[in-house]
């Protein structure tokens, strides 16, 4: 590290838990964040903030009115930019040191298999259930520790799966690719605009923690809050022998 990034990095370099040597962690982390929208705007601006090596963000929309209201990555005058370019033009300003990539598609199975084998730690910002199992399965593939989280009306939720634990569930243990879980679209529900926030800056604590090595709190749990009352829950979460990607087989 240089003179600048001591300096830059310094209140981190202070935490004895972080130090020089997990500050040079992260600036060497390679992370993947699906979504830049509301959770992947937050995440991917402390995960920037903090200089991690490299950040990789994936998605197809284009930025909207609608979204300004919680998607702080972007600003009025950047309306009908792609959201990945948006977001490279806002971490490039905070900083410049991180390498940001776009991939301006919708990700599907076999576009995040090669994105998740080329990262360190997957982030797990979008929308739909489609995306976060074929997420899953590739994470539980190729041992890549995933933070989930997910926000609509009031309601967030946050959990890390990490299968390079002994015993640690996947995704998809939680929520079985079967069952009858229906995508909640705030463009139908709505969404509380701080709530994404709350829960996109939580991924990236959990992400930068897992990037220096530390303890993932969350593993194997499941954090859930209701932002109207800020009342917080945790529930454990169990590996499912019968789970369809991660089970005995």
């Amino acid at each position: 590290m240089d003179d600048s990034q001591l300096q830059r990095y310094s209140r981190h370099v202070l935490l004895q838990e972080i130090g020089i040597e997990g500050q040079q962690r992260i600036s060497a982390a390679r992370l993947l964040v699906i979504g830049a929208g509301g959770l992947g705007s937050p995440a991917a601006l402390y995960l920037a903030s903090a200089g991690v090596g490299r950040l990789t963000l994936v998605d197809s929309d284009r930025v909207d009115l609608t979204n300004l209201q919680r998607q702080v990555l972007h600003t009025t005058e950047r309306i009908g930019q792609l959201k990945t370019a948006s977001a490279r033009a806002a971490l490039n300003a905070l900083n410049p040191e991180v390498q940001v990539i776009e991939v301006a598609r919708r990700a599907g199975p076999e576009e995040l298999d090669p994105l998740v084998a080329d990262s360190d730690i997957v982030l797990d910002c979008s929308d739909n259930f489609a995306t976060r199992h074929a997420l899953n399965r590739a994470c539980v593939q190729h041992r890549r520790p995933l933070v989930s989280g997910a926000a609509v009306r009031f309601d967030g939720q946050l959990a890390t799966f990490d299968r390079r634990v002994g015993g640690a569930p996947c995704y998809a243990c939680l929520f079985p690719e079967s069952s009858d879980a229906q995508d909640e679209p705030c463009a139908i529900l709505g969404v509380f605009a701080p709530l994404t926030g709350i829960v996109g800056c939580m991924q990236a604590a959990e992400a930068l923690k897992l990037a220096i090595g530390a303890d993932a709190g969350l593993s194997g749990r499941l954090l859930m809050i209701d932002a109207l009352t800020m009342q917080w829950r945790s529930l454990a979460v169990a590996r499912d022998p019968a789970c369809t990607v991660c089970g005995e087989r």
